[in-house]
């Protein structure tokens, strides 16, 4: 009974750090969708601008190397442990958020995605709703594309969805500084992208 309770504890730990995970890859993604722009110092053109490409294209996210779509979560999670064990602070746990925040733009990717290209074993996990689901992340992808900004789990956007957490933490940053989500040039309406998308188009046979 004790192992039973411990494994269940060390189990409910998991889900725990996985929500985690995934809510802070979410408030990041949230953070770059609503309040920065291409023009943004430094990290307008290394973050904000292939965010915009995402929302216009979102199938060029699935031409990138792990190491393209993820080289600046390793360094981060790589110092987070590296300061960790300096303090001795360092466990599985944490571990294991560093591992699954390091592969949230890859997990985000998979859910772009066919099912041939990721192969059985990814599959089956999005079946499992073990992964992110492409049908859930594609709620992320339809107009107004202001909602469902997690991409890790399945059962992480429900829930901050029904207490509306993002209207609400919007409406705050209005109220408090007057900053509004900005204009999203990929919402049907919102007018054309940035000339430079044409950049990332693929060309057209002549």
């Amino acid at each position: 009974m004790k192992l039973f309770l411990l494994t269940a504890w060390q189990f409910a730990q998991v889900v725990l750090i996985a929500a985690l995970a995934d809510f802070i890859a979410g408030v990041v993604h949230w953070l770059e969708d609503a309040y920065f722009t291409e023009d943004t110092p430094v990290i307008g053109h290394l973050f904000i601008r292939p965010n915009i490409v995402h929302h216009h294209l979102p199938r060029y996210f699935t031409r990138l190397s792990w190491w393209e779509s993820s080289f600046d979560l390793l360094l981060v999670n790589l110092l987070l442990l590296a300061w960790a064990w300096w303090f001795g602070f360092l466990s599985w746990q944490l571990v294991l958020f560093a591992v699954l925040s390091t592969n949230a733009n890859e997990i985000h990717k998979w859910s772009h995605r066919t099912r041939k290209e990721n192969g059985r074993l990814i599959s089956l996990l999005q079946d499992w709703r073990i992964l992110q689901t492409p049908r859930q992340h594609g709620l992320h992808h339809s107009d107004p594309k202001n909602t469902y900004y997690c991409p890790i789990t399945n059962f992480v956007n429900p829930v901050l969805e029904r207490i509306d957490f993002w209207t609400r933490a919007e409406s705050l940053i209005e109220r408090l500084t007057g900053v509004t989500h900005r204009p999203d040039t990929a919402v049907r309406g919102q007018g054309p992208g940035p000339a430079w998308l044409a950049d990332y188009r693929p060309a057209r046979n002549a």
